[in-house]
This record gives structure tokens, sequence and C-alpha cells, in this order.
């Protein structure tokens, strides 16, 4: 077991540059040093080789003319930015998925920026390739998987990660009908319908099989890569209707097409229904139609909810029994990095009883927190089982952008989406080192790369390091909730609001809405909330004001079904408003930011929200 005596190296405030630059001093330091390091690296490269140009040539007019040209243009692109940027680093915003960035990763980045690697190929960047694939089995490793079987890489976000899951589930699933075609003898006796419903390790293993049969490019050549799909052919694609959009893009991109989307309800509190899904799938069971894959969410961008993952895998052995089986993508872009607050210093799960004793031990929590709820805590656990997920560095990994990624618990699966170019690979199939070969992307960034390595490598992917980071979030958010939920009434000219939480967080996601009292009608309460929306966003034009930034959404029948009404119904509008009009808006709010877990900066905090809030009400009403 690790040295759990080194969490007490990482300290939170550390790790950031600071919402007031308070550790500036730092910062310049080591960006001093950074480029001057690379600098030198130029100077001493084939330290025979004469300069370029010459000190007299840099003191001629036209040189100097176009140095004050760039200095200029500069200043003009630092005028731009602080006049219309977002200030992810304010505990202010609490718009989108943003916050302050790590300092090492920042650093990393503008660093190997200047090397200008290019991931595609080992050749074009031999330092950061290596570093993508470490990078990948670090967060295997975090998610569960073992690092040695699995496989991921770094992406340039979510939307393409979950790309690639569908891409793999697609090629993967027309695997045994290729055979079929191309060996048959391999597959005797299996009808269609089985062979449709072959599980991920069967299908593997029948590519082993294939391939010592030496016939990998005859059966390739016939799946869904080679042939196209037909439509419905491969199943459906179930998705609770908390999905990102990406799923909806995906299914159109991989020819799939959207008609085969199927939207899983969720309950009150934005989570998968388990007991729905079960229904559908035995629906379509009974019509003999496939599932090709179903997409469970471990932080949802609207609510932050975490889906019942647990409840999937079951229900999963449960239907392999009667012969049903389905590819499963989680879609944890957001929450991914989270697994990390249940595993202990030496990578592996923490029980679940013993989780608060640890979450003392390591200062996780400022005060005792009941998170995770059991349901959390056990669908953390069961992502390990998951075929694929994906988890993005540059949300809960505080890591600029852009870099996502995407974990694949068998690498095996290599064998149906790789492909070469003769002049950028060494034609090697078991050669990692070729990403181009694997992926989407050609061309990618190796900074990117470099970012997400060296932020592993200051902070552990576990309880004494990014625990400390993520649990400092999620402490905020709960108590940014029960804030909210304690709140008394803004009263103005004999019209009194009230602030109504969604739900409790999952996550450190907050949702809430203001509601006069005894107004019946969700359409004015909708509006209500839209103008506060417009006082307290981007869309005010006021970055530099004292008001806070958050941003909006709307929870409508169409894509939520029934679940807001609860919502609704416990504000004391009457259920035919939701029946009406089938919409209700909520400001959304990303408490992504570890600075309000002592009670006296939090006090503060609270006090500048409250008399924000109450200005653009009294602005608005």
């Amino acid at each position: 077991m690790k040295d759990e005596s080194r969490d007490d190296l990482i300290d939170v405030n550390a790790l950031f540059l600071g919402p007031k630059s308070e550790n500036r001093d730092f910062f310049m330091q080591m960006l001093r040093f950074i480029m001057n390091d690379h600098a030198d690296w130029r100077i001493c490269y084939q330290p025979d080789d004469s300069p370029a140009f010459s000190e007299a040539q840099r003191s001629e007019p036209r040189f100097q003319a176009t140095l004050q040209r760039t200095q200029q243009a500069l200043v003009e692109l630092a005028g731009r930015l602080q006049l219309s940027s977002v200030p992810w680093f304010s505990p202010r915003y609490l718009g989108h998925m943003n916050a302050d960035t790590l300092m090492a990763a920042n650093l990393a980045y503008m660093l190997t920026l200047l090397y200008n690697p290019n991931n595609c190929a080992y050749e074009g960047s031999p330092a950061t390739t290596a570093m993508e694939i470490e990078v990948g089995r670090q967060l295997a490793r975090l998610l569960g998987y073992h690092p040695d079987r699995a496989w991921g890489h770094v992406t340039s976000g979510g939307t393409v990660a979950n790309y690639e899951g569908l891409w793999v589930a697609r090629n993967l699933k027309s695997v045994p009908l290729a055979v079929r075609e191309a060996v048959p003898e391999l597959v005797t006796g299996r009808t269609e319908w089985q062979l449709l419903n072959f599980s991920a390790e069967q299908s593997l293993d029948l590519l082993d099989r294939v391939k010592a049969a030496g016939q990998m490019d005859a059966v390739r050549a016939r799946s869904a890569r080679g042939t196209g799909v037909t439509a419905g052919k491969l199943g459906k694609i179930l998705v609770p209707q908390t999905k990102h959009y990406s799923w909806t893009k995906a299914a159109d991109i991989l020819g799939l097409g959207q008609d085969n989307l199927v939207f899983i309800r969720v309950d009150d509190r934005f989570r998968l229904d388990v007991q729905h899904l079960r229904e559908t799938i035995l629906r379509l069971a009974a019509e003999h139609t496939p599932i090709l894959a179903v997409v469970a969410v471990v932080g949802t961008t609207e609510e932050g909810a975490i889906d019942p993952v647990h409840e999937v895998i079951r229900l999963r052995q449960e239907l392999a029994a009667q012969g049903i089986w389905f590819y499963l993508h989680v879609d944890a872009a957001y929450g991914g990095y989270a697994r990390a607050m249940i595993l202990g210093a030496d990578d592996q799960p923490i029980d679940l009883a013993e989780l608060p004793a640890a979450f003392r031990r390591h200062h996780v929590f400022s005060e005792p927190l009941d998170w995770p709820d059991p349901d959390i805590y056990a669908a953390f656990r069961a992502m390990a089982e998951a075929d694929s997920i994906t988890i993005d560095p540059h949300k809960m990994g505080y890591i600029p952008y852009a870099a996502g990624a995407v974990v694949l618990k068998d690498r095996r699966v290599l064998e149906l989406i790789s492909y070469f170019a003769a002049y950028v690979f060494e034609k090697s199939e078991d050669n990692p080192m070729l990403l181009g070969s694997y992926i989407m992307e050609g061309s990618k960034s190796g900074a990117a790369v470099a970012s997400v390595w060296t932020a592993h490598q200051l902070v552990p992917l576990n309880i004494t390091g990014y625990g400390r980071i993520i649990g400092s979030s999620i402490e905020g958010a709960h108590r940014f909730h029960d804030a909210l939920r304690t709140t008394p009434p803004y009263d103005f000219h004999s019209r009194r609001f009230r602030v109504h939480p969604l739900v409790r967080p999952d996550f450190n996601m907050v949702d809430f809405a203001f509601h006069e009292e005894g107004n019946p009608s969700l359409a004015a309460m909708n509006e209500l909330n839209v103008r506060l929306w417009e006082k307290c966003s981007y869309k005010s034009g006021r970055m530099y004001s004292e008001d806070f930034i958050t941003s909006k959404t709307a929870l409508s029948r169409e894509e939520y079904g029934e679940s807001p009404c609860r919502f609704v119904r416990s504000l004391g509008i009457p259920e035919a408003e939701w029946d009406r009009l089938g919409s209700v808006y909520v400001l959304r709010s990303c408490v992504l930011t570890p600075y309000l877990v002592h009670q006296t900066s939090f006090v503060e905090y609270w006090g500048n929200f409250l008399r924000s809030m109450s200005r653009a009400l009294q602005a608005v009403v």
C-alpha cells in the first residue's frame, strides 16, 4: 500500500493561480523558467550551427517595426480577452462546467505548445505520444479497468469520446454477422438472433479465432466498417432523457440513424429509470429488435444527476440469462473524475461504510457531509463493468481545453477500428503508439496531452489528490443548496418571492428557481426566471459588476417527460399548468470552485449572492 502521508503534500489552494492571483509570484517564476528552458533548448540544439540572423539585422528598422506590430497585436488581444472573456476562475461564476484550472496544467500546456507536437503519430510527437498512452492507463485505473487490458486516449472533448464509444459498439455488434459470412464454420448452429446478442467478450473471443485463422481482413470487410449499416439492422440505442446532445449527432454521423435512438424515462431525481429501461428492452426483444447499446450518464449536463449504473449492470446480467445482451457505454464526461473520491491511496475502492472515516483522515470535507448516498457510491463502483467510458479532464480534471478522453475496457476492440496511412505509420497492429490509426481524429495537440499528464503527476487520481479538489467542490455545492433551501423570502412592494432548489445535488450542480408566493401561473414563473438569468449571465454584459454569473435550462416535457412535474407541484402551481405549458425554467449553477469550504469565506460569499439576487429581483419585478 502506498504511503498515505503523501496526502499532506497536496494543498488545494497551492494548485491554482487563485481568484485574486494569490499564487502569482510562483506562477510567474515557473513561467519564466519554462520559457527560458525552451529558449535554451533551441540555442543548444546543434551548437555549431550559425544563427539564422545577426544582431545587426535585429537592429534594422523593419525588424524592430515588425516586433512593434507583434507587441501591438498582443496588447489588442489582451484587451479584447479581458473585456469579453468569462471569469471562470471566480467563485462568482456559476454558469457552466468551468472553473479555475491547475497551474501545473496551464504551465505544461504553454511549455509543450512551443514544441508543437502532433500526437497523430509517434514520429511527430515522441514525448507526448508516450504520455498519452500513460494517461490512458491512468484513466483506466481510475475507472476500475485493468490498465494492461484496457485502452484509452485523450480526445478533443466528450463529444468525440462519445462518438468513439458508439463507433466501437457499432463495429463490435456487426462482428458475429460478418463472421457468419466470411468464416461460417466458426459460428455453426447459431441463429441470427443469437449472433446479434453475443456479449463483447464472446465477440472478441470470436475475433481471436478469426485472427488465428488468418481471416481478419475478410471479417473487417463484411463488418459495419466495410459494408455500412442497414437501417435498424444492428438494433436500437437506448439513452436517458437527460442525454447529451452528442448522442443524437453520433447516430447521424455513424450512419445508425436518429430513428434508432430510444429515449428512456428518468425519475424525479433525474436519474435513469431502470424499470422503464427493462420494459423497453423486453418489448423490443419481443419484436425481435436487438439492442445495439445502452448509455448511462454519470453527471448529467443539466442537473448533475448520476444514473444507477449498478442497476443497469444487474439488468444486463438478468437479461443475459434470457439471451439478450447490450453494449454499455457510460458517459461520465462530467462526473468521471469524481470516482477518485472512493479510491484509497492504493487506488483501490474504499468500502462505503469506511468512506466517512477516510474523508476525515484525508481532510476531504471541512465538516461531515452525507455524501455519497448508497446509489451514487454503487454507481461509481459499477462503472468498471461498462464496456467503454467517456471522461473529460477539461471538466473535473481542472485542465484547460481541449482535453476529453475515452477509455475502452478491452483493448482487443482496436482490431475493429484501426487504420494505417503509409506515410505516417509503420504498419504494426499491436503498436499502441500509432494513435492516429485507432482514433477518429487525425492531427491533434500534444500540448493538451502534456497538460493532463502533468496534472496527474502532481495530483493523485484518488482520495488523496483529486478527492480533495472535487470534495471541496461537492461540499461547496451542498452548502450552496442548503443555503438556498433556508433562504428567507424576498419582499418587494407587498409581493413575496422565494427561491426553491430543484433537487438535492448528486454531484456539484445546483438548479433552482424563484417563485412568487401565491402565483398560480407557470408561464409567469418562467418569465421571472428568464429575466433573472438575463441579469445574472453573460447576456447582461456586466462581467465586471458585482453580480453573479449563472446559466439556465428548460426542463420540458419533450426532453424530460413528466419528471419535472413534481417540482412544479411543490411550488403550489396547479398540475394543470404543467399539462398546459409542459416546460419549467430553472437557473443552473455549476459549483466547481473549490473555494467555498470554509465557513467564514462562505458566509461572505453567500451574503454577496443574496444581495446580488435581491438587486436582480428588484430590477425585474
